[in-house]
Formats: structure tokens, C-alpha cells, sequence
């Protein structure tokens, strides 16, 4: 083993140590007694419901999460990588196929690995707490779905990719260019081709619900284009809302199971809420960030997989690649190496997150005229989804992309 592999080691395990440690505090800052602000949506046996939901999914996280691990280090130190890049290059195909036909493999052998870790959590972990309505069938055509649009949609740009770093000066500035016009592309083409695939989009029918949501898009001159039902409940009890389109087409989708829980004041809480992170720049940000991002992104997989570098030749001698720097090899190497930089970037962004989510939530009381809807809607939505109404410090700065919901109540009520 190379000093670097030996660093990249300790440092993935010292990551998982991290979570492993937030995830314990988490589970000992478990509460017996309600905060009294829930009193009115969570009686005793909910409130003890939820805490148990914690429990469960943290335990699961714990064992998915080290054999994750395990089975990484293991396909490593096994010297796995390097084992199946002299597999696919016997096929004989091109480099572009080449690298496709390695990167695929690698992403079917994650997929099978992770495979029986979703299905415990649906139909075990899920249905035992009342949440899950996913079929089998609705699963496994939910399965078949995402392969091919991994196929139809993440072939094309993964092999135009190779080719850019292949072939072309300045490849990192290119490939920047390239995946962030397909990117657009895709966040404008989504919500009519994509998402209906997976899920039924119905539009609101005319009534109070509607004339309240227009009048309160109208009030805060939000382009409000369509308002769309989506059959959340056939996979999941859970509640959502979001909105999605570009420039003055904009779309509001409301999941089904949340209008069924909510009254219309508190939906068109959420709603503001939503609008607000549209009015206060948050959405333009967050865009702005990302495509900011993926250049740097760029032009590290450009510094890391240059045959003409030292770090090249390091990185690739780590996991024991001697006498070869195939390039569709550093892609999937780069994955490995970008975790501990995406931790340090993932804390500040979900640090900038929860302030967006303040902000939103103060738009939302400003235009609603009253705190009160939304802090209900916040409310009935921790006993919907059994949420964690006591979450330790440590996992809230580590993971969380929302405030806890006790903060954002309390933000809401000052004045």
C-alpha cells in the first residue's frame, strides 16, 4: 500500500467514525418526555412511535453504512479495480466503449450490492412503521425505470465526456460547458417527461383550495403557471410539495396524502413557504453554486487523471495501477478521493440550506400575515412522517439540509 492509500483509508473511515459517533448522540438525545409544543399534534403513543422510528432507521444507517464501507476497501485492497479493468479491456472494444462498459459494471455491482438494503427498508423498515404502499410491482418498475434512464440519459454524456478528456485542449473547461447545458436541459425537461414516468400528475381541480393558492401566488407576484396533484400515496404516507419551471413558467405540484392531511390556510403556508425560497433568490443561488461547483469538479478529474502529472501517477499507483492510467478508471477513482472534499462542501451547504429555510419560513409569515398556519402545517407534518423532534446538535450540523423543527417554530413566533 502507497502512503496515499494508506491516507484515503484512515480518512474514509474516519468519516464513517464521524457519522457513526453523530448517530449514537443522536439516538442518546432521545427525549421520553413530549416537547410541549407537539402536544397537539403527537399524543404519548406517537411520541413513543417516532422515537422508535428513530431507532430503527439509525441502526439501519449504521449497518448499511459499514458494509458499504467494507465492501469498498475490500474491492480495493482485493485489487478489484484494476481486476475488472483487465476484463472489460479484453472485450477489445474502443476507449469510449471501453470506459463505458468499466463504469457501467461498476455502477450495476453498486446497484446490486445496495438493492436488498432498499428493499428491507420499503417493505420491512417502512411498512412496519405504516408508511410504505409501494407495491411490489410499482418497485420493481420503479427499478427498471431509473436503469434505463441511467442508460438512455447518463450513457450519452458519460461517453461524450470520455471523449472530451480524451481528445480535446482544455477538457475540464469543456466538459464544464457540456454538462451544465445538459443539466438545464434536463431541469427544464424533467417535470414533463421524466417525472410523470414515475409518478401520476393530476391538475387541481377549480374550488377553494385553488383560488386560495392563485390568490397568494398573485400576492406575491409569482408566476404561478399550473397546480398539479401527484399520487405520492401510492409509494409512501409521507407528505410533500414542491414547485419546479424555469423564468415565468412555473409549476406547483402538491403530493396527495398532504392535502388530505392539511387545512387550506396551513397548504397555503407551505406553499408561501415554497414561493419564498423563489422571491428571496434561493433557487438562482443554489443554481449559481452548483454549475460554480461542477468547474471545479472538472477541473480536478482533468488534474487527477493527466498522464502527464505527478498526482496522476500517484493516484492511480494507490490503487495499484502500475503500469496503465486508463482514463474511464480515473473517473471512478475520483469518486473515492472526492469524498472527504464533498463532506467539507455538503457542511456548508446544508449550513446555507437551513438559512435559506429560515428565510423561506419568514417570507411565508410575512405574506401569510400570521406565523400560525405555517407552524400548524410544520406540526402536522412531524407526526405524518414520525420525524425526530429532538435531534442532536452534532447530526444536525453533519446532515441536515432543514433546521430542526422545534428552531424553525421558534423562529417563526418571534416577532
Amino acid at each position: 500500500m502507497t502512503p496515499l492509500a494508506i491516507i484515503l483509508i484512515v480518512l474514509l473511515i474516519a468519516l464513517w467514525k464521524l457519522d457513526f459517533i453523530a448517530t449514537l448522540l443522536n439516538l442518546k438525545a432521545s427525549k421520553p418526555e413530549l416537547p410541549s409544543e407537539f402536544a397537539d399534534v403527537f399524543d404519548e403513543q406517537k411520541y413513543h412511535e417516532s422515537q422508535q422510528y428513530t431507532q430503527a432507521n439509525s441502526k439501519f444507517h449504521i449497518v448499511s453504512s459499514v458494509f458499504s464501507l467494507f465492501v469498498l476497501i475490500g474491492f480495493w485492497l482485493c485489487g478489484g479495480f484494476v481486476w475488472l479493468d483487465g476484463g472489460v479491456t479484453g472485450f477489445g472494444f474502443g476507449p469510449i466503449m471501453t470506459g463505458l462498459t468499466y463504469l457501467g459494471l461498476l455502477f450495476v455491482g453498486n446497484l446490486i450490492i445496495s438493492l436488498p438494503f432498499e428493499i428491507y427498508s420499503t417493505f420491512v423498515l417502512e411498512k412496519k412503521f405504516g408508511f410504505n404502499k409501494t407495491t411490489a410491482g410499482t418497485f420493481a418498475g420503479d427499478q427498471v425505470k431509473s436503469l434505463l434512464l441511467a442508460v438512455v440519459l447518463g450513457a450519452p454524456i458519460l461517453a461524450l465526456l470520455l471523449w472530451i478528456f480524451g481528445a480535446v485542449s482544455n477538457a475540464w473547461l469543456w466538459a464544464w460547458i457540456a454538462v451544465t447545458i445538459f443539466s438545464l436541459l434536463l431541469t427544464y425537461l424533467a417535470p414533463t417527461y421524466i417525472m410523470p414516468l414515475f409518478n401520476k400528475f393530476t391538475p387541481l381541480e377549480d374550488g377553494e383550495l385553488k383560488s386560495e393558492i392563485e390568490a397568494m401566488a398573485k400576492k406575491c407576484d409569482f408566476p404561478l403557471t399550473e397546480l398539479f396533484i401527484i399520487d405520492g400515496s401510492k409509494r409512501s404516507t409521507k407528505a410533500n410539495a414542491f414547485f419546479t419551471g424555469f423564468g415565468k413558467q412555473k409549476k406547483i405540484a402538491l403530493y396527495d396524502t398532504l392535502i388530505k392531511e392539511q387545512s387550506i390556510p396551513e397548504l397555503v403556508g407551505v406553499l408561501a413557504h415554497e414561493i419564498g425560497h423563489f422571491k428571496c433568490k434561493h433557487i438562482v443561488q443554489r443554481m449559481v453554486l452548483s454549475v460554480v461547483q461542477m468547474a471545479a469538479i472538472f477541473y480536478l478529474i482533468g488534474l487527477f487523471t493527466s498522464p502527464d502529472t505527478a498526482i496522476s501517477r500517484t493516484i492511480y499507483e494507490a490503487f495499484e495501477f502500475t503500469d496503465s492510467q486508463p482514463l474511464y478508471v480515473g473517473f471512478a477513482l475520483f469518486g473515492i478521493l472526492f469524498q472527504p472534499i464533498s463532506f467539507l462542501i455538503g457542511l456548508a451547504m446544508n449550513l446555507w440550506s437551513r438559512k435559506h429555510e429560515f428565510e423561506a419560513d419568514h417570507y411565508a409569515k410575512v405574506h401569510q400575515g400570521t406565523p400560525e398556519h405555517l407552524i400548524s402545517a410544520l406540526k402536522k407534518l412531524s407526526a405524518q412522517n414520525l420525524s425526530n423532534l429532538t435531534p442532536h446538535p452534532l447530526l444536525v450540523f453533519l446532515e441536515y439540509s432543514h433546521p430542526p423543527v422545534l428552531q424553525r417554530i421558534e423562529a417563526l413566533r418571534k416577532s
